[in-house]
Formats: structure tokens, C-alpha cells, sequence
């Protein structure tokens, strides 16, 4: 079997709009990857597709060698957390994990199991519809999990936790990595992608931008700018002045220095005497190197964006009934 997701030229058109523009990619087993781009890029209905739930105008993905609808014990192989609140709200959380896993022939101490990994213990005999949001999302997480699939996609997994929730998913995802498994996750969390994934595919208006690791990603958009501090600044500015150097300065004891390497700041601070008290590589967060990719295929901007944004996925991802593969 072959645990990997892939994408070849994937296609969505709904009218005359395309939501997904030829994607192809490659999710890999043993590293988290991340799914990066604007509200409307299309990720939500890349996973649909992906999970069967919206068929493909053209192109194909499969996932361990298959199609979604091909899969003979799709929870056994494939679990996926696409919207947190599709569960029957009168019922229990221990209730909605054991009829699910009633559908695929799960035992219920695999339940018990899940229900103790999320952390829903305390509150398993509770109905979910009076659940909170992050209980809610541990909930989904726990349905993913039950059948302790090779492959893990999740939409949004840390929305609505609280610090030490995202912590908690953050380590979940980097261990089923480690296990060997697949994990394709979303997230509008920049600095906890820059934490939680090895590989990043970012998307923008339908289309593939990047497919390559984050420290490439935050690499390609970092500039050569270190920052110095030292209380003799302005003999510093004075010897590095030169026509491929420029020098900036917000604080009396603080450069931006472009042009040098920092050995070769070291190098001219020792050799006029002058004490550093810091010496640091400028380096993009993984935000900064996001926004950076993504400027052009932002879809709206300003104060509509969030109007405007929850149009947008009305229509990249429309009711089931009419779509299903």
C-alpha cells in the first residue's frame, strides 16, 4: 500500500468559477504537512475531492493508491475532520464515537480509547450540541482517529482550542507522524504551522504556488539583514559604509546591517575594539513568508474580506446532495 496522497492536474469548476486549477501534488508519509492559502484558495474543496465528498471537473486524487469511494473500510484507512459541528447534537459524545464505529466494525474499547486521547473523559455522556468549540474540534479529532487510520486529514484542527488545546494537537500530529503516517492538515495559524509541519503545499486561487519544506519557504523570503546591537553603533555605521552595504537604525545602539555576513561584522567590531552585545541573522516567520507568496492571489482585501470571504466559501464548497461522487 502506498500511504500518500496524490493529486494529478485536479480540477473544480462550479459555473464559471474554478475553485481548484490543476493541482498536483504529493503528501507524503512520516512528516506533518501542511495545507497553506487565502480563504478562497480552494482548500476546502481540494479535501472534499480528496475524501470523495465532491467529485472532480477533471483530473484525479487518490489516497494509498485508491480512490476515496474505492476504499473497502474507509475509516480504517483514511480519517478526516472536515467540519467539527456534523455530528447528531442529542446525542453523547460516547454515543456518536460508538455508532460510527458500529458502521465499520470498530470494538468500543477503541472508543473508550479515543475518547481518553482527546481528553473528552470528564464529559463523554454529555450531549455534543452543548459542547464548545474546541470540545467540539476534540471530538472530531477523537472521529478521526477511531479507526486508527495510516492517514490523517484534518481542516482547521486547532480552531476554537485554547493554548494548551493547540499544544495538545501540535504534539498528536508530530507523533502520528513519527509513526510512520500520513498527515494532511489546514491552518490559518501561521507561527503553529511554522511549529507543527516539516512540508507546506500553499495554494492561491485554485492554483499550486508551493510544494517544499517550511525552511525553504521561510528561507526564499528572508532577506541578508542582520541586526546589531552595541553601544559604539555609529563607529560601527562609519566603517561599514560601502556601495553594497546599507545601514538602517531605529535606536541609538541598534543597526540594520544588508551586505555583511555577521562573521563579517564580528570580524570589523573586534578589529576597531568595540564590544556586540547581540549579533543576529534576520530571518522571515513563516506569516511573513506567507503573505509574502500569497499577495497577488488574495481574493479580498480590507474591510469586506470578511463578508466577502464567507460568500466565497458558500460557493467553493456547496451542499452535499448535488455533488457527491
Amino acid at each position: 500500500m502506498r500511504l500518500v496522497i496524490e493529486a494529478r492536474g485536479l480540477t473544480k469548476q462550479y459555473g464559471d468559477k474554478t475553485a481548484v486549477d490543476g493541482l498536483t501534488f504529493t503528501v507524503r508519509p512520516g512528516v506533518v504537512t501542511g495545507f497553506l492559502g487565502p480563504n478562497g484558495a480552494g482548500k476546502s474543496t481540494t479535501m472534499r475531492m480528496i475524501l470523495g465528498l465532491d467529485r472532480p471537473t477533471a483530473g484525479s486524487v487518490t489516497v494509498n493508491g485508491r480512490r476515496y469511494a474505492d476504499l473497502a473500510a474507509p475509516m480504517h484507512e483514511v480519517g478526516a475532520l472536515l467540519e467539527a459541528r456534523a455530528v447528531h447534537t442529542s446525542r453523547s459524545a460516547f454515543n456518536h464515537l460508538r455508532a460510527l464505529a458500529a458502521t465499520q466494525g470498530i470494538p468500543r474499547r477503541r472508543v473508550d480509547e479515543v475518547i481518553d486521547l482527546v481528553g473528552l473523559g470528564d464529559v463523554a455522556r454529555k450531549r455534543a450540541g452543548s459542547f464548545s468549540l474546541g470540545m467540539g474540534q476534540r471530538l472530531g479529532i477523537a472521529s478521526a482517529l477511531l479507526g486508527d487510520p495510516p492517514t490523517v486529514i484534518l481542516d482547521e484542527p486547532v480552531n476554537g482550542l485554547d493554548p494548551e488545546g493547540i499544544r495538545w494537537v501540535r504534539d498528536l500530529l508530530k507523533g502520528l507522524a513519527a509513526e510512520g503516517r500520513t498527515v494532511f492538515v489546514s491552518s490559518h495559524l501561521m507561527s503553529e504551522m511554522a511549529l507543527t509541519a516539516e512540508h507546506v503545499i500553499v495554494v492561491g486561487r485554485g492554483r499550486l504556488i508551493a510544494d517544499t519544506t517550511v525552511d525553504e519557504v521561510i528561507r526564499g523570503a528572508s532577506v541578508n539583514t542582520v541586526l546589531v546591537r552595541s553601544p559604539g553603533a555609529a563607529q560601527l555605521r562609519a566603517a561599514f559604509a560601502g556601495p553594497d552595504v546599507t545601514v538602517s537604525s531605529t535606536e541609538s545602539d541598534v543597526l540594520e546591517v544588508s551586505g555583511l555576513t555577521p562573521a563579517q561584522i564580528g570580524d570589523t567590531a573586534r578589529d576597531l575594539g568595540v564590544a556586540l552585545h547581540e549579533l543576529t541573522p534576520q530571518r522571515a516567520s513563516l506569516e511573513e513568508a506567507f503573505m509574502e507568496m500569497t499577495r497577488d492571489d488574495v481574493e479580498y482585501h480590507g474591510h469586506l474580506a470578511t463578508e466577502a470571504t464567507e460568500a466565497t466559501e458558500a460557493t467553493e464548497a456547496p451542499a452535499l446532495e448535488g455533488d457527491r461522487a
